[in-house]
C-alpha cells in the first residue's frame, strides 16, 4: 500500500478521531486528495458501523460511506497509556479532526492550548454542534435537530403542509464540507506563518449558512419565508411541472429561457403577457402561470420533454430515482461511482483537479498502526 504521489494535499498527515458524519466526512474528502488519514475509533468501533441495514461482513453501508481512504486503529483514549500512542501520532501530523463533546479532548488533557504549544504547526479541527460559548454552547447537536432550529425544515415540504426535514443529512455534510475547507485555509495560512491554529465548524452555523435565499429576503423585506413545496421562492417557473408522463423540473431563470420554453409549446403569446413577461411578474403570477404551462404540457411526454427543452437551452430535467440517478450515463463520465477491490462502490469525488485528481486507494476497514513511510 503506498500513498498518493500525486494528490493536492499528498504528505498531509491526518489524525481522525472523529465518529458519525461532519467529522469522517471531511477526513474523507482530505483522503480523497491523497493525505495520509490515520482514523482512530474507539474499542467498540464507531457508532455508525451499526447504522443499518444494509451490512457487509457486519458493518453497515453507512460506515461505508463515509470512511474511504483512511487507515483504521482503535485506542481506548479514557486511559493514559493510549493517549500517550495518540500523542507519539501526533508528532508527525499536520491536522487533527475530532468532534467530542465541548470539554472531552480538555479533560483528557488533549485540549487545543495543550496541544498546541506541544505541536505548533498542528491544525486542530473540531467539529462541534453549537460551538463552546454562547446559549447553547457545549451542547450536542444532531443534523435533524439543527434542521429544526435553524429554519430549514420551516421551509421544507408542501405549501399547506407540515414542516419537513431535508431527506438527507444536509446539515452534517455541510458542516463536513466547512471542516474541510477550514482545514485548508488553516494549512495555507500556515504556510506563511508556520504556525497551526484552531479551527471549528459548528452544525448551527452551518445550518443557517444554507438559508440562501430565505435569510437575504427577511433581511430586505421582514416577511416570514414559508414553504413553497419544489417552487423557488424567487423565481418562476422553478418547479416541478405535471407531464402526459413524468413530472419534469423547470428551472427558468431569465427572460430567453421562458421564451424558448414559450416557443416549444406552442403558446408564445405567454412570453408577451404583462403577467408573465419579466421574471418579478412571474413570481408574482405563479399560480395562473403553472396552470398555463401544465395544461399545454400534459399532451407531452416528460422525458422527451426535458431532453429536448435542455437540448434548445431551457435548464430542466426529469425526476429520478436515485437508482437511476447513480446509473445515469453522465455520472459515469463523471467518475462518481467508485469501485475498488473487494466490492466496494461508493460516491466519487465532486472536486476534479486538472494534475492532481482524487485517488482512490483504501477501502474503509483498512487497518494501520501508524503513518504510512515517507516519501522521497
Amino acid at each position: 500500500m503506498t500513498q498518493s504521489k500525486t494528490g493536492a494535499l499528498a504528505g498531509i498527515r491526518v489524525v481522525d478521531l472523529s465518529r458519525i458524519l461532519g467529522g469522517p466526512y471531511c477526513g474523507q474528502i482530505l483522503g480523497d486528495h491523497g493525505a495520509d488519514v490515520l482514523k482512530i475509533e474507539p474499542p467498540q468501533g464507531d457508532d455508525t458501523r451499526t447504522w443499518g441495514p444494509p451490512f457487509k461482513d457486519g458493518v453497515a453501508s453507512y460506515y461505508f460511506g463515509l470512511n474511504r481512504n483512511k487507515r483504521v486503529m482503535k485506542l481506548d483514549l479514557t486511559t493514559e497509556a493510549d493517549r500517550s500512542v495518540l500523542l507519539a501520532l501526533l508528532e508527525d501530523a499536520d491536522v487533527l479532526v475530532e468532534n467530542f463533546k465541548t470539554g472531552t479532548m480538555e479533560k483528557w488533557g488533549l485540549g487545543f492550548d495543550t496541544l498546541s504549544a506541544r505541536f505548533p504547526r498542528l491544525v486542530h479541527c473540531r467539529v462541534s454542534g453549537f460551538g463552546a460559548d454562547g446559549p447553547l454552547g457545549g451542547l450536542p447537536g444532531y443534523d435533524a435537530a439543527v434542521q429544526a432550529m435553524a429554519g430549514l425544515m420551516s421551509i421544507n415540504g408542501e405549501a399547506d403542509g407540515d414542516a419537513l426535514r431535508v431527506g438527507l443529512p444536509v446539515v452534517d455534510m455541510v458542516t463536513g464540507m466547512n471542516a474541510a475547507l477550514g482545514v485548508l485555509l488553516a494549512l495555507q495560512e500556515r504556510e506563511r506563518s508556520g504556525r497551526g491554529q484552531f479551527v471549528e465548524a459548528a452544525l448551527y452555523d452551518s445550518g443557517l449558512s444554507l438559508l440562501h435565499p430565505h435569510a437575504a429576503n427577511w433581511f430586505m423585506n421582514g416577511k416570514t419565508p414559508v414553504r413553497t413545496g419544489n417552487a423557488h421562492p424567487n423565481i418562476y417557473p422553478y418547479d416541478t411541472v405535471a407531464t402526459g408522463t413524468d413530472p419534469i423540473f423547470l428551472a427558468v431563470g431569465n427572460d430567453r429561457q421562458f421564451r424558448i420554453l414559450c416557443e416549444y409549446l406552442q403558446v408564445p403569446a405567454l412570453a408577451d403577457d404583462e403577467r408573465y413577461a419579466t421574471a418579478g411578474a412571474r413570481s408574482v403570477n405563479r399560480v395562473a402561470l403553472k396552470a398555463e404551462l401544465e395544461a399545454r404540457m400534459r399532451e407531452m411526454d416528460g422525458k422527451v420533454l426535458a431532453d429536448t427543452l435542455v437540448a434548445a437551452g431551457v435548464p430542466c430535467a426529469p425526476v429520478l430515482s436515485v437508482p437511476d440517478a447513480l446509473q445515469h450515463p453522465h455520472t459515469v463520465h463523471r467518475e462518481m461511482v467508485v469501485e475498488m477491490d473487494g466490492g466496494y462502490r461508493g460516491l466519487g469525488a465532486p472536486v476534479k483537479l486538472s494534475r492532481t485528481p482524487a485517488t482512490y486507494r483504501f477501502t474503509p476497514l483498512t487497518e494501520g498502526d501508524q503513518f504510512l513511510p515517507k516519501e522521497d
